[in-house]
C-alpha cells in the first residue's frame, strides 16, 4: 500500500481467498484492505496514538439517515455526553481533495452537528472547527486535544 502523510504504525494483516484484510481495533475485526480502508485505518491510529483519544469514544462506519437517504459516515469521536466531538471523512489517497468532498461532509454534519472536521486522503489533512452561528467552518492546522 501506499505511504500515506501520517507516522509509521504496525498494523494486523491476513490473507484470506487472495484478499487482504487489516485488523480494525475498533470494530474488532479484518476488514477488506481497500485504498481508503488504509487511510482509514491510519486516522484511528493517529487520534488513538498521536491525540490520545478514547478507544471507547470512537466508531468507525456507522449508518445515518440524511434527507431519507442511508449514508455510512467514516469515523466519529463522541463526547463523553454522547454529542460528537469530531467527523472525519476519509478518502483513498487517489482521491483529490474538493469542494464536493466538504459538501458531503456538511450534509452529514448537518445531522451529526460535530464540533470539529476532518477531511482527508491521507496524503492531505484539512482540519475545521464549525461555527455554527455563521454557518461556516473555520481551518484548523490540527485538531484539539479531547476533553474528558
Amino acid at each position: 500500500m501506499q505511504q500515506l502523510n501520517f507516522p509509521a504504525y504496525s498494523f494486523r494483516f491476513k490473507n484470506s481467498e487472495n484478499k487482504v484484510s487489516i485488523f480494525d481495533e475498533i470494530r474488532k475485526k479484518f476488514v477488506v484492505l481497500t485504498p481508503e480502508e488504509w487511510v482509514r485505518q491510519h486516522v484511528v491510529r493517529y487520534l488513538l496514538e498521536e491525540k490520545k483519544y478514547s478507544k471507547s469514544y470512537i466508531n468507525v462506519e456507522k449508518m445515518i439517515s440524511i434527507n431519507g437517504l442511508t449514508k455510512r459516515y467514516d469515523i466519529v469521536v463522541f463526547n463523553p455526553d454522547g454529542s460528537i466531538f469530531v467527523l472525519i471523512e476519509c478518502k483513498a489517497p487517489e482521491v483529490n481533495i474538493t469542494q464536493n468532498v466538504f459538501d458531503q461532509i456538511a450534509r452529514y454534519n448537518m445531522v451529526l452537528n460535530a464540533n470539529y472536521l476532518m477531511v482527508t486522503n491521507g496524503l492531505n489533512h484539512y482540519f475545521c472547527q464549525m461555527d455554527f452561528e455563521k454557518e461556516q467552518y473555520n481551518f484548523l492546522r490540527d485538531l484539539p486535544e479531547f476533553n474528558r
